[in-house]
Order: C-alpha cells, then sequence, then structure tokens
C-alpha cells in the first residue's frame, strides 16, 4: 500500500457511519421538539434554532477519532437587550429540565449536553445587524457577529475547485490535531487550510502533505505546540525521503502522523 492509499483509506473511515448518522439525527429531533415546547412564551420565545459548523460542512469527525466531537447548535432567541449569561442561564435551564440525566456544564460561551453518542453545543444567538446574520456570545458579558454557513459555503467552493480532496485532507489534518492535544482550535485550523493554495497538488497525500509544509513554529505558541508542529513537520521530511525506494518503510512512518 502506498502513502496515499493508506491516507485515502484513512480519510474515508474519518466519516460518520450511517448508524452514527441515523442516532445523531433521531437527537436532533428529539432536542428540536423539546425546545420548541419548552420555550412558548409569546414574545419572549425562539425565533429559529439549527445545526451548524463541522456537522453540517461534512468535516466532523467520528468520537472514535475525536472524543471532543460535537454538534454546534444555534438557538436563536426572539427577545434581545439581555447580556450573553442571561441567555446561557436559559438553556441551561432547559437541558437541566428536559435532559435531566444526561451531563450538563457550561463551556463558555456554549453549554454543553453530553449524551452517550455525542455531545451538542448549545450556542445561544440574536438577531443580527448591520450585515451580520447573527450576534453569538463572545465571554459572557459581549456579543460578536456572525454568518455562521458563510464558512459552509466557501469551503464547498474550494473543496470543488480542488477535486473534492479539500474536505478529507481537513478530516486527515483534524486527526492529528485531535491526537496531539488539540494543537489548533478546530474551527479556526478548518478556516485555515481551506485558504491554502493547493498549486500542484495531485492526490490526497500532496495535499496534507502542504498543510504541513505551511504549518510554522511560533513564539507566540505554548513550547508543547511547538514540539508537536516541529515534529510533524520531522515526519513528512522522513517520508518523502523514504517514499521512493522504501514504500513499506514510509507507510510506517506516516502512521505516526496520521494514526489508524
Amino acid at each position: 500500500m502506498s502513502v496515499n492509499s493508506y491516507l485515502v483509506n484513512r480519510a474515508s473511515s474519518a466519516v460518520l457511519s450511517g448508524a452514527e448518522k441515523a442516532s445523531i439525527s433521531v437527537s436532533l429531533t428529539t432536542l428540536q421538539n423539546r425546545l420548541a415546547s419548552y420555550f412558548v412564551l409569546d414574545g419572549d420565545g425562539l425565533t429559529s434554532h439549527f445545526p451548524f459548523g463541522s456537522f453540517t460542512r461534512g468535516t466532523i469527525l467520528p468520537r472514535r477519532d475525536d472524543s471532543s466531537s460535537d454538534v454546534d447548535y444555534m438557538i436563536v432567541f426572539e427577545k434581545g437587550g439581555l447580556a450573553p449569561q442571561s441567555y446561557l442561564d436559559r438553556l441551561k435551564r432547559f437541558v437541566e429540565k428536559r435532559y435531566s440525566t444526561s451531563e450538563i456544564y457550561q463551556s463558555s460561551p456554549t453549554i454543553v449536553l453530553e449524551l452517550n453518542h455525542i455531545k451538542f453545543d448549545l450556542v445561544p444567538a440574536l438577531s443580527g445587524y448591520w450585515g451580520a446574520e447573527y450576534r453569538i456570545p463572545k465571554g459572557s458579558k459581549e456579543w460578536r457577529d456572525t454568518t455562521p454557513n458563510d464558512f459552509n459555503r466557501s469551503l464547498e467552493t474550494v473543496n470543488k475547485a480542488n477535486n473534492y480532496l479539500v474536505k478529507p485532507a481537513i478530516r486527515l489534518a483534524k486527526i492529528w490535531n485531535s491526537s496531539n492535544g488539540d494543537v489548533f482550535d478546530s474551527y479556526s485550523f478548518e478556516k485555515w487550510i481551506a485558504e491554502r493554495s493547493f498549486w500542484f497538488c495531485h492526490n490526497l497525500r500532496d495535499y496534507l502533505f502542504k498543510i504541513f509544509d505551511g504549518l510554522n513554529e511560533s513564539y507566540n505558541y505554548a513550547a508543547w505546540r511547538n514540539e508537536r508542529i516541529r515534529r510533524a513537520k520531522g515526519i513528512v521530511a522522513k517520508v518523502r525521503e523514504l517514499e521512493t525506494l522504501y514504500g513499506f518503510l514510509a507507510e510506517a512512518e506516516v502512521k505516526k502522523l496520521i494514526p489508524e
């Protein structure tokens, strides 16, 4: 098996199974129904609620590849004028009442609802203005603007323009990121990858290695982050050195970067 063949197979395995998708779908429907029946006060209810993030982009990893994998879920409140913590408190009371046996905690700026098969990050939001679609918490006291589906659209465009190899490369890079203690924030890492130039890349191996070629150490990073980046770049260099004459050794080496 070549390095590229291993990476193609590994990327294919790093997607939600049919059973996982079905289970998440049931949980989403339950969450939607419970939200609709809980926030019913006229003038102070919800205007909309929906999943967003890596789940909707197709770059979410199964929990076997990332134990912190979650589904982001935005809940847009009808009535504004309060600080983010007020809405976080309302969501916390909701999940405590309707999911009393589940693990629930605040991980600012979200309320985390942890079920057996998936975690939901519940994000309170208000309708936006001045061109922004929504406002979501920036800590417990301030809001920030967001248009959550903009990145979805741009990633689809980039993926299509690159022979549909950017999304698989992102999943592989996220496996590395997760297995190394989350060197980067997952969302920021995805955006950074999607903005790369992939000239002269022809297969998944080229795309993934181009990502690691673009990573650099920084004095702003903690020492452990720089060490993980340095080690990854060293593995890529070693794979390139081995794969021309010693394909089986190159495959063994790349597994140090993207574990089975």
